[in-house]
């Protein structure tokens, strides 16, 4: 019980209270600890002291047998609702308050709930997709800008460019955890020469994690409906 709440039974200043179980602290007879608390109307931070029901009963043994009861009477009442494990209103103004305050809980789990039941089913869709995005689709999925996202993929250590090159390669360690692989293009290049190119890619997989980690990043389920195109074969491995 705090020293705050035994002035308000006793009718006492908190002041008086403090000075008492400072008092009765400086003596040795009792053992409490001083606990910050901010007021309710001025904001401002002030000092309480919380005992335990022994200090608390020395404390007060010495106001009247009325008051004494009164101080018993709130300690059981604290008692009783650490027992139940819940508030229990001592009077049908505070039942109203608890009854309330429950409403506004569920409620708010309610539309906790309706914001991310949709953006889980969507990253269960993706995780689970056939197909593979390049870098601008999975950036418009993920609704934002492909510069941010290639900029986070490439300070986290998904993708990176070999020196003097132009296209993304992905890390091994992507490749590996299924998030990203290599699509192997040929093409043949100004003077006749047969050339390879590859394109990094981004799995259903790789997508469903960068939903969840990519500041900004939400999926719209009506997004879904843009399937990435199917492999056409079995993902080559990085060069």
């Amino acid at each position: 019980m705090s020293s705050r709440e035994i002035a308000e039974l006793t009718g006492s200043g908190h002041d008086n209270v403090l000075k008492t179980v400072r008092s009765l602290i400086k003596r040795g007879v009792v053992s409490g600890n001083d606990t910050p608390y901010v007021h309710s109307q001025n904001g401002q931070t002030y000092t309480e002291i919380l005992l335990d029901y022994r200090n608390t009963m020395v404390v007060v043994s010495g106001y009247s047998p009325e008051l004494r009861a009164k101080v018993i009477d709130r300690w059981m009442e604290l008692e009783t609702r650490a027992a139940v494990g819940q508030a229990v209103p001592a009077s049908f103004r505070e039942a109203l308050l608890l009854a309330a305050d429950q409403q506004e809980k569920i409620e708010a789990q309610d539309k906790a709930l309706a914001v991310v039941t949709p953006k889980a089913a969507a990253l269960d869709r993706i995780s689970t997709a056939d197909g593979s995005y390049g870098l601008t689709e999975a950036a418009k999925i993920l609704q934002v800008k492909p510069k941010a996202l290639i900029a986070f993929m490439a300070t986290s250590q998904w993708i990176y460019r070999r020196n003097n090159g132009k296209n993304w390669l992905a890390y091994q360690a992507k490749i590996d955890a299924g998030y990203l692989w290599h699509k192997i293009a040929t093409y043949t290049g100004p003077n006749g020469e047969e050339k390879t190119r590859d394109t990094v890619k981004v799995l259903p997989k790789g997508l469903a994690k960068l939903a969840q980690i990519v500041p900004g990043a939400k999926i719209d389920p009506d997004l879904m409906q843009m399937e990435a195109r199917p492999f056409a074969k079995k993902p080559e491995p990085a060069s």
